[in-house]
């Protein structure tokens, strides 16, 4: 048995970046695949398909809103309650169409449950981002049967879902990996909610912020690509202009107006805690009740009559009623009757499972909430404070800020708002992670055995190259050698006897010929066999059991890579050569050093340092200043 030490340029083992190997020229900022470009061409059809699918939704609210609560046929959307509406009609539509709803999930798709993006989030990450071909169909429809009927939910959790299940439908009838049916999936849901709001820059944040679970070139330019498509083909159908439209300009915009901000960003974080408890109590409660959960939805439908009853502007997708709180011309009634009614039926129904979205709810509380607080600050502009608050709950009960603050822009075309609304949604972010472990959104998925974390940071093992990790020496044996004196050694070795002690965590040993030329592997288990079970006659050779058809590293591969290839080929130890000669063993790796990249990623999170010691003034005497250096 012979010990060979390889220095790697006389650098520091105890630090990975000491002596850095210049980096190869086949790495690069991202990892890109012309392939990328049929996933490309395909984001164009689903961008189609989900714009269609959303103004074929929203009509579809329409006519079943004007059905029940008007009598007449007509497809543009209206106020289930804005008319003169009998007491019993506000209490049984939604009854029954949560009736209707419940039969349609139970004898049709249960997947049709819900408010749309768990259950797209559940599909891409246990799921394969496979959707089957009926959800595709009764979802929309279940969702425009809930709404129409005076559910206080919006259209873009269906459309969201039913987008979604356009592109994985069409992703399934090719052969694409998972991750590139995900790319569909999440290009269709992005699409619709695109076409729903005119909001394309929020929708392909919400898409990386919330589904894609990534941020890479294979998958934000096909949505991106799926968006745009989107959205062009809204502008002739449903408009070209903002929903939300506001008219006014911000001049003076001063420290004591972004202080207030943060309140009310404070605020509505709280807002979106209790929401989203309510929602998830709304929940717990309806598993706990002795009947079949199809009558559920029902059940929701009767909560929802009831508020109904109280402030009928509550009910339905409610668009007007956001429109009037941006503009700051609602009354205290209609104010308070929002905020209160609102949040309890939206919350309440919602947990009995029926179809319908988080987002027009989200934004119709967040604008009430706003016009509440501007009865006691100061007058900044005609719903400002309800366009703050607006972000601040988006950004609280979707955890996603970014898109709350450009939503906010790009539903009134304020963009002169900017910086109040980083600010409000921020804080209200700030205080949702801080006092709840999921969001609305993520919650339904985590009950049902996921685990989802939503930190996106830079992989250490992508950082660092193996060249930097490697250990400094490794054990091998000379070619010629028997393997019954190879084991022996190897024995007394492994116990430390003889002063000498293999390197911890090797279980991979080179064969080298005279010119130190590596011919082969041999493992720790055919050694061990050999050294307690007998299994050599005394003249078998390491060259007559040793692995001639090796798995190799190189110095110059990330650690990601090397942690891949280990993984797919289902091995702990690896010999690391020299690109340019394959022969020359540079060292032996294990998994164990692997793991050494993601230390040095845990100290630099963990480990507190005081880099500079500044001195303390220990007395003044004649002028002077006697000064100390700080310990520690």
């Amino acid at each position: 048995m012979q010990q060979q030490h390889k220095d790697q340029d006389n650098r520091d083992a105890s630090t990975p970046n000491a002596g850095r190997p210049r980096v190869p020229h086949r790495l690069g900022d991202f990892d890109a695949h012309p392939r990328m470009l049929i996933i490309c061409a395909l984001a164009l059809l689903v961008g189609g398909a989900a714009a269609l699918v959303a103004t074929a939704l929203l009509k579809l609210i329409g006519l079943i809103t004007n059905l029940v609560f008007y009598q007449r046929v007509a497809l543009e959307l209206v106020a289930p309650g804005g008319g003169d509406q009998a007491w019993w009609l506000i209490i049984a539509a939604p009854v029954v169409g949560g009736l209707i709803v419940g039969l349609m999930a139970r004898y049709g798709a249960e997947a049709i449950r819900g408010h749309g993006m768990p259950e797209a989030i559940e599909a891409i990450l246990r799921g394969g981002s496979k959707i089957k071909p009926r959800i595709a169909l009764l979802k929309p429809i279940s969702a425009a049967i809930t709404i129409g009927t005076g559910g206080p939910f919006g259209a873009e959790g269906p459309i969201i879902m039913t987008g979604g299940a356009f592109g994985s439908l069409l992703s399934q009838t090719l052969s694409l990996t998972a991750d590139e049916r995900k790319t569909l999936l999440v290009a269709g849901a992005a699409a619709g909610m695109a076409a729903t709001f005119n909001a394309p820059l929020a929708s392909i944040l919400l898409a990386v912020e919330l589904l894609l679970f990534e941020m890479r070139p294979r998958s934000f330019v096909p949505v991106t690509i799926a968006v745009v498509v989107a959205t062009a083909i809204r502008w002739p159908l449903l408009g070209f202009g903002p929903i939300f439209a506001t008219h006014y300009v911000l001049s003076d915009i001063n420290g004591a107006i972004l202080g207030l901000c943060i309140v009310a960003g404070l605020v509505g974080g709280f807002v979106a805690w209790l929401a989203t408890l309510l929602v998830y109590l709304s929940e717990d409660t309806f598993r706990k009740l002795p009947i079949h959960w199809m009558w559920w939805p029902a059940i929701g439908g009767l909560i929802i009559g009831i508020g109904g009853l109280f402030e009928p502007r509550a009910l339905g997708v409610g668009y007007d009623v956001i429109r009037t709180l941006l503009t700051g011309q609602a009354t205290l009634s209609l104010i308070v009757g929002i905020l209160v009614v609102k949040t309890l039926i939206w919350s309440l129904s919602l947990g009995s499972g029926t179809s319908g979205g988080v987002l027009a709810p989200v934004f119709m509380i967040g604008a009430a909430l706003g016009a509440v607080l501007a009865l006691v600050f100061p007058q900044v502009a005609p719903g400002f404070w309800a366009l703050m608050c607006l972000a601040a709950v988006v950004g609280g009960v979707m955890r996603s800020p970014l898109t709350g603050v450009i939503f906010a822009m790009e539903l009134t075309h304020q963009w002169d708002a900017l910086v109040p609304l980083v600010v409000a949604s921020t804080a209200a972010f700030l205080l949702s992670t801080l006092v709840l472990k999921r969001s609305v959104l993520t919650e339904k998925v985590v009950r049902k055995g996921t685990h989802i974390t939503r930190e996106y940071s830079v992989d250490a093992l992508d950082v660092y190259l193996v060249g930097e990790i490697m250990p400094r020496n490794f054990v091998s044996f000379r070619s010629g050698t028997s393997l019954r004196d190879a084991a022996n050694e190897a024995a007394g070795a492994w116990s430390g006897s003889g002063g000498r002690k293999l390197e911890h965590g090797q279980r991979l040993y080179p064969v080298l010929d005279a010119a130190d030329r590596m011919v082969g592997i041999v493992t720790r288990h055919q050694l061990l066999d050999a050294a307690f079970e007998l299994a050599a006659t005394p003249d078998t050779l390491l060259d007559d059991v040793m692995i001639r058809d090796m798995i190799v590293g190189y110095p110059d591969m990330t650690l990601h890579e090397l942690a891949n290839l280990m993984a797919e080929r289902q091995i702990s130890n690896m010999p690391i050569v020299s690109r340019d000669d394959p022969c020359e063993v540079l060292s032996v790796i294990t998994i164990e050093h692997v793991l050494q990249g993601r230390m040095y990623d845990l100290n630099e999170e963990r480990k507190t340092e005081r880099v500079i010691n500044l001195p303390l003034i220990r007395a003044v005497r004649g002028g002077m200043l006697l000064m100390r250096r700080r310990r520690g």
